[in-house]
């Protein structure tokens, strides 16, 4: 069954009145040998010994379980979900060798490793855990709960998802895409011989950073925080300009809600992937949103939230 809103849903979930008195508890989980960290956020009204749905969250490219991924981790425990934001690894608090690298194939494995860990919980219901997945996390988010029994619905948050058409529409066309995967390929033989070539993710001054005068990550109290590595390995160019997230639509096989704009990022590639769907779909577009209003701005998260919560209530029925 294809479902399917353009407009926004009207009846607004009602987000917990104990919004502030949401329990956070540290945790951490391994994959692969390599510790990850995770903050678990249960209701305010959780009860021990109670079993809830839960959500996994993650969030967009560099960031951490700080930034937006908890804050809508935060939002779905208002909303009476327990919820998960963790750090990938090489990011954050989480271990491993490799740091920054924006590894489409390795950061898919720890959210399947998450979602695991997740329905371990004693507090989860393990046959309602539903994935959120924020920007170029949602491509990840999809091809983890693509034939994986932990998922039982997916969605995604103002995501990014391109093949190669638009990756050359928005990385300087076919040479420009050549360029950094030449330059990827150098980084990586660099790391390989102990010496990894690593920028500044964001900055308003230094004009070689990845993000250059970037909303949001630049921006101390949104994602320019304390937490924040703000760093990004060069070698990641290969893996992510690679990776084919439009496919990923039509292999889906847990019902889905997309939340997007026309006016956030690459909305071109949200609309061939939803047309590739077969299944369960529903897609919620705002006006006006940026891409970056969706990470941090109280009206547009609440709006995004409410959305998702609805649809993983709606598919969390008996």
């Amino acid at each position: 069954m294809r479902r399917l809103a353009l407009s926004m849903i009207g009846a607004a979930l009602s987000a917990s009145a104990f919004a502030a008195d949401i329990k956070t508890r540290q945790v951490s989980f391994e994959n692969e040998g390599t510790t990850l960290a995770g903050t678990l956020y249960l209701p305010a009204d959780f009860q021990p010994a109670e079993k809830r749905p839960g959500v996994l969250v993650t969030g967009a490219w560099t960031s951490i379980k700080e930034q937006m991924s908890g804050l809508y981790a935060r939002e779905m425990a208002e909303r009476g979900f327990v919820a998960l934001a963790f750090d990938f690894r090489g990011w954050g608090q989480s271990g491993g060798d490799i740091r920054f690298k924006e590894d489409p194939a390795a950061k898919t494995e720890d959210i399947s490793a998450a979602a695991g860990y997740l329905a371990s919980l004693p507090e989860i219901d393990a046959s309602r855990i539903a994935g959120l997945g924020i920007c170029a996390s949602a491509g990840y988010m999809v091809a983890a709960a693509t034939g994986n029994a932990h998922f039982r619905s997916v969605s995604l948050i103002a995501p990014w998802l391109h093949n190669g058409e638009i990756v050359e529409q928005v990385y300087g066309g076919k040479e420009g895409v050549e360029r950094l995967i030449a330059r990827s390929r150098r980084a990586e033989e660099a790391e390989r011989n102990g010496a990894p070539q690593v920028i500044t993710a964001a900055s308003m001054t230094d004009e070689t950073a990845l993000m250059y005068q970037i909303p949001y990550y630049t921006e101390t109290g949104r994602g320019l925080i304390r937490e924040y590595d703000n760093r990004f390995n060069l070698a990641s160019w290969e893996p992510w300009l690679t990776y084919d997230s439009v496919v990923l639509g039509s292999r889906l096989d847990k019902p889905l809600l997309i939340v997007h704009s026309e006016a956030a990022a690459v909305p071109q590639g949200a609309h061939a992937f939803f047309s590739a769907l077969t299944g369960d779909a529903t897609e919620l577009w705002l006006d006006n949103v940026s891409q970056f209003d969706f990470y941090d701005n109280p009206e547009d998260v609440s709006r995004a939230a409410d959305a998702a919560a609805q649809h993983f209530r709606r598919i969390n029925k008996p």
